[in-house]
């Protein structure tokens, strides 16, 4: 066994020790912390396999973005944990048969790459002077072309979605209009009262 297989076998235990803590873990916090050393881990596994730029993006856009906007909701608000397991049960036979399904995938994939069928070998090392940033560019905008132009209008559908949501009118709420807290005058600002003096014996 060369040091490279021995590495990666270790990234992978520890790979699915924090897949499986994210889901058993009792604590939310917890379970994202976990899901931060699963992304790590996986990064390790992109640059095993001289994917560079993908393991540098995992950990800048998950990890660096995505996660702490997990932590920050998670530790924000006021989860009641008891409240979330009261279907559990009831939705345990439904995500039993979607794991069962996924293992079963999972044991045909590692099959039939043991029996030498279908599976993608590790890249040997192109060399110097190869960039796979540039390849994967290159890919993107020639033969993924309309995947990825397909991928960037469903990203825009969502944004305008998420931004109609936030400015629908709800009769319950009231709102701020600038423009006529700018165009207020003076004389609209303070109101003088005339009140008569007390006197006080």
């Amino acid at each position: 066994m060369s040091f490279e297989i021995f590495v990666f076998y270790a990234f992978a235990t520890v790979l699915v020790g924090a897949a499986v803590a994210v889901v058993t873990v009792r604590n939310p916090v917890h379970a994202a912390l976990f899901l931060v050393l699963a992304f790590f881990t996986a990064a390790d596994i992109w640059l095993l396999l001289r994917a560079e730029f993908l393991a540098i993006t995992l950990i800048l856009v998950y990890v660096g973005a995505v996660m702490v906007l997990f932590l920050f909701v998670v530790m924000m608000l006021d989860i009641n944990l008891d409240r979330l397991r009261e279907g559990f049960w009831g939705n345990l036979p439904v995500a039993a048969l979607v794991g069962v399904v996924m293992l079963a995938e999972m044991v045909l994939v590692l099959a039939g790459r043991a029996a030498g069928v279908g599976g993608v070998p590790v890249p040997p090392d192109p060399g110097k002077g190869y960039s796979n940033t540039k390849e994967l560019g290159r890919l993107l905008y020639t033969e993924y072309v309309f995947a990825f132009e397909l991928a960037a209008v469903v990203l825009l559908v969502a944004i305008v979605a998420a931004i109609a949501l936030t400015m629908r009118r709800r009769k319950d709420t009231k709102y701020q209009d600038p423009a006529k807290q700018v165009a207020v005058k003076r004389s609209e600002r303070v109101r003088l009262v005339s009140m008569p003096t007390e006197r006080q014996d």
